[in-house]
């Protein structure tokens, strides 16, 4: 049984798809406090001899983000293998901890259509014998410049000269230290907003990537607040259709000044809209 942590919607997702082919042992799950949160390290329910161990860095809708994943808990031997799609490119990694990291370009690195996969060498090459042709590693490794059918060009182009714009404004030390000042000056903001801007997820888990919030629980006022955003050209504030209420993205690609234009605006949507009366 492979050990999987449950800690948002796409980790849900990965346990949906894995149980098609085992049966699965949940390590810990956050359902229960709405993804508030995760159970302490030392209370996870473990599997010693799962072959793999699974977890998802950062959670898009859910906002919830791993800091301090903890490696030593990881039995000698298991595999782990990690879904870092939306907070790739953001912060260091030390790859020898890993497996298996993949990563959907589309958040930090690139357009939609280019998926990142990082292998670690002995893994390849190790396949059931009724796995999908495209989903054996050796096949492309051992393809022709390691392209076993005709690439996404265009999305994996627009990747490199990303990766070359990073690397020109100081590589992703400063990728890191620019998604902690982004994501500190909004949350900042709303922990000091009398509770009129609410986030649920416990500082220790708060992404820097997905920064969602409600406003006063009222929908009414939150579809307001969307629609007056868009006006003033702050756009996609609308939290997932899955749990509603509003949701700031600050990827890579986002300014510390488009952060800012965000909070004054915020600023103003609350004097304008006072809390209704029955809060």
């Amino acid at each position: 049984m492979p050990n999987y942590v449950v800690s948002g919607t796409w980790s849900e997702s990965a346990v949906k798809e894995a149980k098609k082919f085992a049966t699965i042992n949940e390590v810990a799950n956050s359902i229960p406090n709405k993804y508030a949160f995760i159970a302490e390290y030392d209370q996870w329910k473990i599997n010693p001899d799962a072959p793999y161990f699974h977890y998802c860095e950062n959670e898009t809708i859910q906002g919830f983000e791993f800091f301090d994943f903890p490696f030593d808990k990881v039995p000698e031997g298991q595999v782990l293998v990690c879904d870092m799609s939306s907070n790739f490119c953001s912060h260091k990694i030390d790859f020898s901890k890993y497996g298996v990291v993949y990563a959907g370009a589309q958040k930090n690195l690139g357009p939609a259509g280019v998926c990142v996969t990082i292998v670690r060498r002995d893994l390849i090459g190790k396949i059931k014998n009724d796995m999908p042709l495209l989903c054996d590693w050796d096949t492309f490794n051992k393809a022709a410049n390691t392209f076993h059918n005709t690439p996404n060009c265009y999305p994996i182009y627009m990747c490199g000269l990303n990766i070359e714009h990073m690397l020109n404004q100081g590589g992703i030390p400063a990728m890191a230290e620019l998604a902690a000042k982004r994501s500190s000056m909004l949350y900042d903001f709303i922990d000091n907003s009398d509770g009129y801007y609410a986030n649920t997820i416990q500082k220790r888990w708060r992404s820097r990537m997905n920064i969602p919030f409600r406003i006063c629980n009222d929908e009414k006022l939150e579809t307001k607040f969307v629609k007056d955003a868009a006006a003033a050209g702050l756009l996609e504030l609308s939290g997932h259709r899955s749990v509603g209420g509003c949701r700031a993205s600050l990827y890579n690609a986002m300014k510390v000044e488009g952060v800012q234009a965000l909070i004054d605006f915020m600023k103003a949507f609350k004097e304008a809209n006072p809390k209704p009366a029955s809060e």
